[in-house]
């Protein structure tokens, strides 16, 4: 997705959205300096476990470094690989300025990680005994759409569609482009559920209930925060390629 240019584009510095690029790429490359048993090593730390999680709100000591609940943040700053990072980054840089717009900086951030935490507690409640890290900031995303679509249903979204070796466009309000996006990640947690997951905390490594429950923890949260505290513009200025 990349933004059309807009004639008249609005004055706004998303810093927060900009540095949360940053430090997700310098993580990311700081792990691939790593090696195999030292990455591991890294995501056993500050990933969440979710039956360290579970240890640890009953009271039972985990032998970690760092806190089984800090993880909850630090865990939103790690990625397993190239396209799991890009693909985040690119829908925090699409969606995030506008919320962050809204918000103002302190609050975005506020909103940020809160609803990665609680997208990772989500996922948590559905695999409460699993050993495998969950990571990514996926969760937190998600959040920034569940707050888009509220603010900007209308708002057009320019995707991209493959016929075979051709492509052509079509214009989607963010209601239902966002809306079909919900609707698959938790008709996907639905039918995950009792399957057992090989990578990551669900079956191929997505965690769909994190995805799902980022997106309504940030439909709430974002009105509770600001939301509609200041004016949208009249204009159209919410055009993406997807």
């Amino acid at each position: 997705m990349v933004p059309l240019k807009d004639e008249n584009p609005i004055q706004i510095t998303p810093i927060v959205t900009y540095i949360l690029i940053i430090i997700n790429v310098l993580v990311f490359f700081y792990e691939l300096s790593l090696t195999q048993t030292q990455l591991e090593q890294f995501f056993q730390l500050y990933a969440v476990i979710p039956n360290q999680l579970t240890a640890t709100f009953e009271g039972v000591a985990v032998g970690q470094s760092v806190p089984e609940p800090l993880t909850l943040i630090s865990s939103q700053f790690l990625h397993a690989g190239f396209m799991h990072l890009g693909f985040n980054l690119l829908f925090l840089w699409v969606f995030g300025n506008n919320i962050e717009q809204q918000l103002g900086h302190i609050k975005f951030l506020i909103f940020y990680l809160l609803c990665g935490a609680l997208a990772v507690l989500t996922q948590w409640f559905f695999s409460p005994q699993s050993s495998i890290p969950s990571l990514g900031a996926s969760g937190a995303i998600a959040g920034v759409m569940g707050a888009y679509i509220l603010k900007f249903p209308q708002a057009k979204i320019l995707t991209l569609i493959p016929l075979g070796f051709f492509f052509y466009t079509i214009r989607v309000p963010a209601i239902f482009f966002l809306g079909f996006w919900f609707f698959q990640q938790a008709f996907n947690g639905f039918i995950s559920l009792g399957v057992p997951a090989n990578v990551g905390m669900q079956e191929g490594g997505v965690a769909y209930w994190a995805h799902a429950g980022g997106f309504i923890f940030g439909a709430i949260l974002g009105p509770l925060l600001g939301l509609y505290s200041r004016p949208s513009p009249t204009r159209k200025f919410d055009q993406y390629w997807q």
